[in-house]
């Protein structure tokens, strides 16, 4: 059964694909709205194509929304991953697509997805996600590196993940890229566990960034850039109001640590404390 659904085939030159899910893979949504705001640059983005949600999603977790538009009339809106056509003044367009992490049968779902972008002349493939670390927001945001080929990880420059456990539908993709041919590299952001509440702007301009150092592209990022610089004002005015914030984030600092652990070093009082200082501002 083909679980994609296509309305056109467009002419892309030479594309390169860029991939986000919702979900476990999606840290403070760095990963999704990391390519949210890319689709947002365009007039009103139509997708060429998706996957058809019935065979992958467990609709008593994630229920179809009912929407009433302003003629009032009622329509469902469904969980879908949806693929869509982005022209780029460079040599390669995009195939930009973003979904939900799905429930059910994911060897299925990503082997769909990877056909649909085989069958588009997609040439090399950037998946985009974000955990949560242990790392301070006053130092560049980490950018952990896997790939199809672990060559691909030392060309591009990107620190290694020695992670062993659990994975999301991110982890299943690269395997169904390997499987099908297509070279894939999975990008993932370390977000602070401390901001782990909020949308991280810092952390989607940091994956777009190096995003179009491996797909050899340009992106407009402007607004995301100034959205991220008053993320960080807004953070470090916070910061200078607490000492014990200030204290920890400065130990953060200068620590080296594994920025694959989400068990934050300090007390579970003071994280605590700080967590709900910055949600009180």
């Amino acid at each position: 059964m083909d679980h994609v659904h296509r309305t056109s085939r467009p002419q892309l030159r030479r594309p390169r694909g860029i991939l986000a899910w919702e979900g476990w893979n999606d840290a403070c949504d760095a990963a999704s709205g990391a390519v949210a705001y890319i689709l947002g640059q365009r007039d009103d983005p139509k997708p060429f194509a998706w996957i058809e949600p019935e065979e992958f999603y467990d609709f008593q977790v994630r229920r179809p929304f009912v929407e009433v538009d302003e003629g009032g009339t009622r329509k469902l809106s469904w969980p879908l991953t949806s693929a869509f056509a982005v022209e780029t003044n460079t040599a390669h367009d995009l195939v930009i697509t973003l979904g939900e992490e799905p429930n059910l049968r994911w060897k299925t779902y990503t082997r769909s997805v990877a056909r649909l972008l085989a069958e588009s002349d997609v040439e090399m493939i950037v998946t985009l996600g974000a955990f949560i670390g242990q790392v301070a927001h006053t130092n560049p945001v980490p950018i952990i590196g896997v790939a199809t080929d672990p060559a691909l990880v030392e060309q591009y420059g990107l620190r290694t993940s020695h992670y062993e456990g659990p994975t999301g539908i991110v982890g299943v993709m690269l395997e169904a890229c390997r499987e099908i041919g297509i070279p894939a590299v999975s990008l993932w952001a370390a977000v602070p566990h401390y901001l782990a509440a909020n949308p991280n702007p810092t952390a989607m301009l940091a994956l777009l960034a190096k995003t179009q150092e491996v797909l050899e592209v340009e992106l407009e990022t402007t607004e995301l850039a100034a959205a991220a610089s008053e993320f960080q004002a807004k953070v470090d005015e916070a910061m200078a109001e607490n000492k014990d914030f200030t204290v920890y984030v400065q130990r953060l600092e200068k620590q080296s640590a594994d920025i694959s652990t989400i068990d934050p070093s300090g007390s579970v009082e003071l994280i605590t404390e700080i967590e709900d200082f910055l949600k009180g501002r």
